[in-house]
C-alpha cells in the first residue's frame, strides 16, 4: 500500500524540488501540493492523506498553528515538519502542537522522502542538530526538576501548603482563613520559605518550584 502524502511549502523552487522527489518514490503517493496552510486545510477532506510534510514559515496561518488545528480534528494525521529553523522555540512548539518529525531543509530531498516513510511506520525522524537540542533541553529540564525537588524538601509541611496556595493565587488573608491560622502567622511562614528558596517574592518562589507565573496581585 502506498503512503498518501501532502506537501505544504510556500517556496516555489523548494516545493517543486521536494514534490518531484516525493512523486518519484515508489512507496509514496503525493496527493496534494499547497503553498499555504489554508489551502491544505480546505482541501484535506477531498484529498486526505496519511502524512503531511509541513513548512513552518507560511503566509497567513503558520505551519505550527496548522498542525495544532488539524490534530484537534484529525488526531491520526501525521505531521513531519520540514524547515530551515533550528531555534528551540519553533522546535518545541512544533512538537507540542503534535508534529512527530522535524527535518531541516538542508537535507537531501530523497532523505526527506525517507523521513516520510519513517514517521508513517512509527518513527520520529529528527535532524542530528535538532536531536542534540532535545538532549540538551531534556538535561536542563531534569536538572531544574532535581534542584526544585531538593529545594522543596527543605520546606516544612505547613510551608509547602502555603506555597501551594500562593501558586493558586490566594492572598495572605485567604490563606489564613483556609488554614485556620492568623495572617501574621502566614507572613512568618512566607518569610521563612522565601529565605529557604533564596527568593524575594511570590512570583519568584512559584517560578522556582512550579515554573508557573502568578497572575494575581502580591500581598
Amino acid at each position: 500500500m502506498m503512503i498518501k502524502v501532502s506537501l505544504v511549502e510556500d517556496d516555489p523552487d523548494f516545493q517543486q524540488l521536494l514534490a518531484s522527489s516525493l512523486r518519484s518514490d515508489p512507496e509514496l503517493e503525493l496527493v496534494g501540493v499547497y503553498s499555504s496552510a489554508e489551502e491544505f486545510m480546505i482541501a484535506y477532506e477531498s484529498a486526505p492523506c496519511a502524512v503531511v510534510v509541513m513548512d513552518i514559515h507560511l503566509p497567513g496561518t503558520s505551519g505550527i498553528e496548522c498542525v495544532r488545528e488539524m490534530k484537534l480534528k484529525y488526531p491520526e494525521l501525521i505531521f513531519n515538519m520540514c524547515t530551515v529553523f533550528e531555534d528551540d522555540d519553533r522546535l518545541f512548539d512544533s512538537l507540542k502542537a503534535g508534529a512527530v518529525g522535524y527535518i531541516l531543509k538542508n537535507k537531501a530531498t530523497d532523505e526527506i522522502a525517507e523521513s516520510v516513510k519513517d514517521v508513517f511506520r512509527g518513527g520520529s525522524p529528527i535532524s542530528p542538530a535538532i536531536a542534540r537540542k532535545l538532549v540538551i533541553n531534556f538535561r536542563s529540564a531534569q536538572n531544574k526538576a532535581d534542584v526544585a525537588s531538593a529545594t522543596l524538601s527543605t520546606l516544612t509541611s505547613r510551608e509547602k501548603e502555603i506555597l501551594q496556595l500562593l501558586s493558586r493565587g490566594f492572598r495572605y488573608k485567604e490563606i489564613a482563613a483556609q488554614l485556620f491560622i492568623s495572617e501574621e502567622t502566614v507572613r512568618t511562614h512566607v518569610h521563612n520559605l522565601y529565605e529557604k528558596l533564596h527568593v524575594q517574592s511570590r512570583t519568584e518562589a512559584i517560578n522556582k518550584i512550579f515554573g508557573l507565573p502568578n497572575d494575581r496581585k502580591t500581598d
